[in-house]
């Protein structure tokens, strides 16, 4: 064997084992892939890359269907194909890469797909849209929910419930299980109406389903804000047994966010007694501030 021949079969073995490697540690870091049946709509999560989540979202009668934020194209055209759908939408939340980056290569997979988002910096943007619009997919109508803070164009997406299925928000970065998005592109106030005004306002059973699997740790930073909240440690301890089990642990409720997600109990007294603010934009900020050292 060359010297040549055999740097390159060495080089080869050692791509192998880091591929490996790495697929191992994806594997223990991430999620297994789930459906959420519905009478009307339902709900694929799709993992990708290290803790980011996809959403098929299908509408059961007419078999359409919409991708929320598919940075990885290949699970996502492997999900259409399991479940027999016409992907014809992109629902993107926000143009950072990890949410927005696979669109050039879904528009390829898919002629004709149109990439709806709330911001000019979305990849391959076709329709741009604003608060309140509404998006039709078969016989659903997805209303887009403007929450700029994390990025000043995010978009979060809404279905209300119908037919014995519960209302459904796809927040992005904005919302997450026990937290939210950092203030990349605005301000606490922009913050607060977003968690407290807009997606607060929305039906107490929404299922919220967001774009990370960082549950534990938001929830470890919710018992270091209110130490004695029973459902705080509750949620965690279940958090932590989906975890084990590589079960994701989306999708919340507005409702439950309401009693463990500290950004969205700024009105609290044990919340505003941790930040020593006097007022909940103070206590928005203070929050924020805090976890993002934690």
């Amino acid at each position: 064997m060359t010297i040549f021949n055999f740097a390159k079969n060495r080089l080869f073995i050692t791509k192998n084992l880091i591929c490996q490697f790495s697929n191992k540690i994806m594997s223990e870091m991430h999620s297994v892939s789930t459906l959420i049946q519905g009478q009307n709509v339902s709900i694929k999560i799709l993992p990708a890359l290290d803790d980011n989540f996809m959403y098929l979202i299908i509408d059961e009668k007419t078999k359409e269907a919409a991708v929320v934020d598919p940075v990885n194209p290949s699970v996502v055209s492997s999900a259409v194909e399991e479940h027999k759908v016409n992907l014809n939408k992109i629902l993107t939340t926000h143009h950072h890469w990890d949410h927005a980056g696979g669109n050039e290569e879904m528009c390829k997979k898919f002629p004709g797909i149109k990439v709806f988002g709330g911001d000019d910096r979305v990849n391959a943007l076709t329709n741009k849209v604003s608060h309140d619009d509404l998006i039709d997919v078969g016989n659903l109508k997805i209303k887009c929910l403007s929450t700029p803070c994390h990025t000043s164009g995010h978009i979060c997406y809404y279905i209300a419930g119908s037919g014995g299925d519960s209302p459904a928000v796809f927040t992005g970065d904005t919302l997450f299980i026990g937290g939210c998005g950092r203030f990349f592109e605005g301000t606490p106030q922009q913050m607060y109406t977003a968690l407290i005004e807009i997606l607060g306002a929305l039906p107490e059973d929404t299922k919220v389903y967001c774009g990370h699997e960082y549950t534990c740790k938001n929830l470890l930073f919710g018992l270091k804000v209110e130490p004695n909240n029973e459902d705080i440690k509750k949620h965690f301890e279940w958090a932590n047994n989906q975890r084990k089990k590589q079960n994701p642990t989306v999708p919340s409720t507005i409702g439950d966010e309401k009693k463990f997600n500290p950004f969205m109990r700024v009105h609290k007294q044990s919340v505003i007694d941790h930040t020593g603010t006097n007022d909940h934009i103070s206590t928005m900020a203070k929050l924020r501030k805090e976890k993002d050292a934690f």
